[in-house]
C-alpha cells in the first residue's frame, strides 16, 4: 500500500478531446472526472457525439480503463517500488 493517501493529475485526455482529472487513492483505486461526466449524463455524451462530428473522429471515454489511466497508475506503482529499500542492517 502507498504511503499517500490521494494523488491527482490533470491531463488532455484525448478519448474525451478536453482535459480531465484521474484521481488515484491509495488502495489503487481510481476516479476519472471525464468517465464521470460522460458515463452519468445523456447529455454529456450526446455533447460528445457533436464534438466527435466537428472535428472529425470518434471521441469514445473508455472507462477508467483507458491508457491515460494506466500509465499514470503504472507510473506511480514504479515510483513506489523504487522507495522500497531492501531490509538489513544499516550502517
Amino acid at each position: 500500500m502507498a504511503d499517500w493517501q490521494v494523488t491527482a493529475v490533470t491531463i488532455n485526455c484525448p478519448s474525451v478531446a478536453e482535459e480531465v482529472t484521474i484521481i488515484v487513492k491509495s488502495d489503487w483505486s481510481v476516479q476519472c472526472s471525464g468517465f464521470e461526466k460522460y458515463a452519468s449524463s445523456r447529455r454529456a455524451q450526446l455533447a460528445l457525439v457533436d464534438r466527435s462530428l466537428t472535428i472529425k473522429r470518434v471521441l469514445e471515454c473508455k472507462s477508467v480503463e483507458c491508457n491515460q489511466i494506466t500509465e499514470y497508475v503504472q507510473k506511480l506503482q514504479a515510483e513506489e517500488n523504487h522507495k522500497i529499500e531492501p531490509t538489513g542492517d544499516k550502517k
